[in-house]
């Protein structure tokens, strides 16, 4: 039954007897239609019920790591049961031809609901993305719980403002002023806590990025410890000297940090000086002895040769990589080699040179006197001899 062009919204609300008129004659007319819609809208809210609960099965909340599976799922969950029968009533809406102000009732709630629904998904996805970027984080190690719990304030007081503006601007309000206010409010706050907002944004850069987390080795500047805890506003790091440094989020983020826990080797670096007067025969050979020892070690030589002439010895650059990140096997090996080194060169007679000085010393009539007895002859000029 169709209502007649009279029977007004507003005639019904000026006279509830025509209102009860116009509906009981519906309802007289059209029971078997209105029996059918309602069958089919509870028809409806059983079948998305059940894709309801088929869904949440996707949905883990107790995961280390958020899942895109675990976001729909709790999609599925957060739908709510009245938003549901409100659907199904909108789509058997016009089947049962009901009159115009049930139409409009059925409409503003389904806009209402609508709104409020599709702020409960998009704070969940929003969170969702969040929580799967951080890789569970906040659950591995504890650090950015406060953060979180901020993020997830501000993101439903976002989201449920917008919504409630949607919401007055369906029901005819002038939302211009409330959204300048807002918008004023906002920027003010913002303005009154830069501070605050500036070490919570590092904190979820923290969160996004992951350059650390908590009991990685960490340096910047001059200054390097272990990361003990990672805050809302705060990070925590025990320095190798033994204190505990406090330094904000913000001011951290601006330098550049080392992260050395998760390095793919540790390098070791010698310099080794030989005397000058070691045979050019057994300076050749060096390069090869002090690979033969680093690959005994395991390690990859990076550079075994000769580098330089120095003051007073022939400088060989010795330059190994141990695999991982682990001190307490770099430095045994470093032990081991420098060891090795020693042993080597004492077989094969090679001298490391220390700083020497010869001084010569002349007498009172400009005679050279020779800094070693008469007869004896220095190692050079030995060598020189025994080459002759």
């Amino acid at each position: 039954m169709q209502v007649s062009p009279s029977a007004s919204p507003s005639a019904f609300s000026a006279n509830p007897e025509l209102l009860v008129a116009e509906t009981s004659g519906w309802i007289a007319e059209n029971w078997l239609r209105i029996a059918i819609a309602v069958g089919v809208a509870a028809a409806i809210v059983l079948v998305l019920l059940t894709a309801q609960k088929m869904a949440q099965r996707f949905c883990r909340e107790g995961e280390a790591l958020v899942s895109w599976r675990t976001i729909l799922g709790r999609l599925a969950a957060r739908t709510k049961f009245w938003f549901l029968v409100i659907l199904s009533a909108k789509i058997v809406d016009n089947y049962a031809g009901a009159p115009l102000w049930l139409d409009r009732t059925i409409t503003f709630l389904f806009t209402i609901g609508m709104t409020v629904q599709a702020a409960i998904w998009v704070r969940e996805v929003v969170l969702g993305v969040v929580e799967h970027r951080a890789g569970g984080a906040q659950h591995a190690n504890g650090a950015l719980t406060s953060a979180m719990s901020i993020i997830r304030a501000l993101v439903t007081f976002l989201v449920f403002a917008i919504a409630l503006v949607l919401i007055l601007g369906n029901l005819g309000v002038n939302v211009a002023g409330l959204v300048a206010g807002l918008g004023i409010g906002g920027i003010a706050i913002g303005l009154a806590a830069q501070g605050i907002f500036s070490d919570l944004f590092a904190g979820v850069s923290i969160l996004f990025d992951r350059p650390f987390k908590v009991g990685d080795n960490i340096g910047w500047g001059e200054t390097s410890g272990t990361v003990e805890q990672i805050g809302m506003r705060t990070t925590r790091v025990r320095l190798f000297t033994g204190e505990l440094l406090i330094v904000s989020n913000k001011n951290l983020l601006d330098k550049e940090i080392r992260n050395v826990t998760v390095r793919h080797h540790i390098r070791l670096s010698f310099m080794l000086g030989v005397t000058y007067e070691t045979k050019p025969e057994t300076l050749a050979r060096i390069p090869a002895m002090l690979k033969e020892m680093g690959e005994a070690e395991g390690v990859k030589v990076s550079r075994a040769g000769f580098e330089a002439f120095g003051a007073s010895s022939l400088d060989f650059a010795f330059i190994v990589d141990v695999p991982g990140a682990d001190w307490g096997v770099a430095h045994p090996t470093r032990d081991r080699l420098l060891v090795a080194i020693m042993e080597r060169f004492a077989a094969e007679g090679i001298s490391l040179a220390y700083p020497t000085q010869t001084s010569y010393t002349a007498a009172p009539d400009g005679t050279l006197i020779m800094p070693y007895p008469d007869g004896a002859v220095m190692p050079m000029q030995a060598d020189r001899l025994t080459q002759d």
